[in-house]
């Protein structure tokens, strides 16, 4: 089964937006390659295989729109322009290059993440299926096994372990959860631990612990066998 984070392909010249948009699909759990330029990007594509590309238009050397015609496009990579030209023909340009989507800067991160899940989804290319050690969680039929038995979760209790799953090696703070599972942050933290040791009784009725306590942080998920920490 698929368990691949998404792969992004990042090519900006601009350090800082590179750094801004590259910590922040990260900590979405995606995996970025970002570049500076074309330079070298057919091997770059060849060893990553991206499933989506961002491409900065205006690039030193060749542009993004000769890279997603000349690399992207005979690779069935998707490709989201990002670029400061926001006139109709600089779009039309765009899309026939092979563009799936055009950002215009500035732009919030937020806006491009959004836009990216858009275009994977379309194109079939976000993962739906995840394992860790003998969990294994699929979004998209919002089943979830351990040990090959199906786990009996409730739809809150699933939303919870699939954000922990999606993030996982990584601590979210209750407010995190909060807000990523039940919409909201201005409400009891408690209900967290309530949903997290329901989920965790459930999660151990076959197997060792994989959803961990970090003392004053939050929770994480991580495989049995990379060890526990000491809070549980």
């Amino acid at each position: 089964m698929p368990t691949a984070a998404v792969r992004v392909l990042l090519v900006e010249d601009d350090p800082l937006i590179a750094e801004s948009v590259t910590e922040a699909l990260t900590d979405t759990g995606m995996v970025v390659r970002a570049r500076p330029d074309g330079r070298g990007l057919d091997e770059v594509v060849e060893q990553f295989r991206p499933d989506i590309a961002v491409l900065d238009v205006m690039l030193p050397g060749e542009d993004g729109m000769s890279l997603a015609r000349r690399v992207c496009v005979p690779r069935d990579v998707p490709v989201v322009f990002v670029t400061a030209r926001d006139d109709i023909d600089d779009r039309l340009s765009g899309f026939a290059a092979g563009a799936d989507d055009y950002v215009v800067k500035p732009f919030a991160v937020e806006e491009l993440l959004v836009r990216l899940r858009a275009v994977l989804r379309r194109s079939g290319r976000t993962p739906q299926v995840v394992e860790v050690d003998d969990l294994v969680v699929d979004e998209s039929a919002s089943v979830a096994l351990r040990g090959g038995a199906q786990l009996d979760l409730t739809a809150t209790e699933f939303r919870l372990l699939a954000q922990l799953v999606r993030y996982r090696g990584r601590t979210l703070s209750k407010l995190q959860l909060l807000t990523q599972v039940w919409g909201y942050e201005h409400y009891d933290q408690n209900l967290v631990e309530v949903h997290v040791s329901a989920l965790r009784r459930k999660l151990e009725e076959h197997g060792p612990r994989l959803v961990h306590t970090v003392r004053g942080l939050g929770y994480v998920l991580r495989a049995a066998s990379a060890g526990t920490d000491r809070d549980g």
